[in-house]
């Protein structure tokens, strides 16, 4: 059995160049793992606090000096000697060690730094790839990506209020298909456009007239690419509605999904609107995906089941704190029906714990951006990897 000897933690920098938390955790074997955490943009009400030095003007109030001698400190004394492989146990000492419901004490990014990797450790301790010590499964399944190929919103400075309009390549029959299939319609979509310039999570981000016109844009670039749109490869959209001046109606939904090939909507009202999610979700037949709405939190996934307020969850670690209240969510959502879709953030890291975390669990989906920007595609080549490391028996989800 091998115990946790030593954590520390450092402030390291995520993809916006905002400073974030690092912890590292050795074993009395001598093995160590380490972990990041990323940081989001649009951030909803109910997720867990991120807890960041805000009278320090050296970093602009960005700091997270606090979280990191909270990881040195009270977190590392209260986790020594606690076996590295009991990831339950583990969580469950830095919930009751914060006591709050949003993990306002010690620090949502302290804590999930710390999780994540003692999960990591506890592989390298048992000699086994991360997505098999976290799935325990014979027929692994790797997720569709939803590549975030046209960015608006908060995520660019650009006059287009949806925040993310994203390409799945629905008909891909393995992972790397997907890729390539994906590449070619950014390639394509980016000779159309006037600018280079991308945003947040690597999509290009032009100035176009509407939310329309950037849809059948990428129609454009998927046909360009030899490619059925709404068959080959699905649009999605990603809305943000928390961010917005001015929310969408359910009957703006419903037109765009009849004139466009759109076969998933992300928050398409405000995170306490339950009414009109159920309302949109009862009178279309695509995926609606809850990320503020449910802030990957279990009581409030429970409420949508019964609600019946959408039917997939975007899942985010970070939204949460810890790996053991994320695969609890996972789980739950996996038994009532509902699509589990893992996500980063518009704030990331060169970490590629999602990556496996997706496969880990069978979920049907992985949201982690363009193909552009090193934090985006470090998830896609360990995606790459697994996918090569299971061979034959490797298979892609269904949608």
């Amino acid at each position: 059995m091998a115990k946790i000897n030593k954590i520390k933690s450092r402030q390291v920098f995520d993809s916006r160049g905002y400073p974030t938390v690092e912890a590292e955790i050795y074993s009395d074997n001598g093995y160590s793992a380490s972990a990041i955490v990323p940081s989001g943009a649009s951030t909803g009400t109910h997720e867990a606090f991120e807890l960041r030095d805000k009278e320090n003007k050296n970093y602009l109030g960005k700091s997270v000096f606090k979280a990191i001698d909270n990881v040195n400190g009270p977190i590392a004394k209260s986790l020594k000697d606690i076996d590295v492989n009991d990831q339950i146990k583990i969580d469950k000492t830095l919930i009751d060690l914060d006591a709050t419901e949003q993990k306002k004490k010690l620090g949502a990014n302290a804590i999930l730094a710390v999780s994540v990797a003692a999960c990591k450790l506890a592989a390298i301790e048992k000699k086994v790839s991360l997505f098999k010590y976290l799935g325990n499964s014979k027929n692994f399944q790797l997720p569709v990506p939803l590549l975030n190929i046209i960015n608006g919103g908060v995520h660019a400075k650009n006059n287009l209020d949806i925040q993310e309009f994203m390409i799945r390549p629905d008909k891909a029959k393995s992972f790397s298909e997907a890729m390539r299939i994906s590449f070619l319609v950014i390639q394509n979509l980016k000779s159309m456009l006037d600018t280079t310039n991308v945003g947040d999570e690597g999509g290009f981000a032009p100035n176009l007239q509407s939310n329309e016109e950037a849809i059948k844009i990428i129609i454009k670039a998927i046909e360009k690419s030899g490619f059925k749109p709404g068959e080959d490869i699905a649009i999605c959209l990603d809305v943000a509605a928390n961010e917005l001046d001015k929310q969408k109606t359910i009957e703006y939904y419903s037109k765009l999904t009849k004139e466009y090939p759109i076969k998933s909507i992300e928050d398409p009202f405000t995170e306490d609107d339950w009414k009109s999610w159920k309302e949109l979700t009862k009178n279309t037949n695509i995926q609606i995906v809850g990320d503020d709405l449910f802030a990957t939190n279990i009581k409030r996934l429970e409420r949508g089941i019964k609600e019946k307020s959408a039917n997939a969850i975007l899942v985010k670690l970070n939204q949460i704190g810890t790996v053991t209240e994320t695969l609890n969510v996972i789980n739950l959502a996996h038994k009532n029906g509902f699509n589990t879709i893992i996500s980063h953030r518009s704030g990331d890291t060169e970490d590629t714990f999602i990556a496996d975390l997706s496969v880990a669990t069978n979920s049907t989906q992985i949201k982690t951006g363009s193909l552009a920007r090193s934090e985006r595609v470090a998830k896609y080549n360990r995606l790459l990897r697994i996918e090569e490391e299971l061979g034959n028996s490797a298979k892609m989800n269904k949608v």
